[in-house]
């Protein structure tokens, strides 16, 4: 199943920067170990703001729900999801 997420990131100005940075690290090593396996196939940044648009590709709500809990900055986030379905318009459709 396709999920179109909308992940808008508030990480608080007074966290320690040391903490800051270990979570970004891992926020992004995570990231890419999901985009090598093929369950986030595309991200965006949307520009002038922390937040990104995401595509994600897991076997159902369950899996999605564990992957997006799973990011260290979850806590720090605000998720907007969105199922996706086939357009019929679509030339991949044909």
């Amino acid at each position: 199943m396709l999920f179109a997420v909308t992940m808008d990131v508030a990480i608080p100005h007074d966290l320690d920067p040391g903490v800051r940075e270990e979570l970004i690290s891992r926020e992004r090593s995570y990231c890419q170990e999901l985009q090598k396996s093929g369950v986030w196939p595309h991200i965006w940044r949307c520009a002038g703001q922390y937040a990104n648009l995401s595509v994600f590709d897991v076997p159902d709500n369950d899996e999605l729900h564990r992957v997006l809990w799973n990011l260290p900055l979850f806590p720090y986030m605000t998720v907007s999801v969105t199922p996706l379905a086939a357009h019929p318009s679509a030339l991949t459709a044909r």
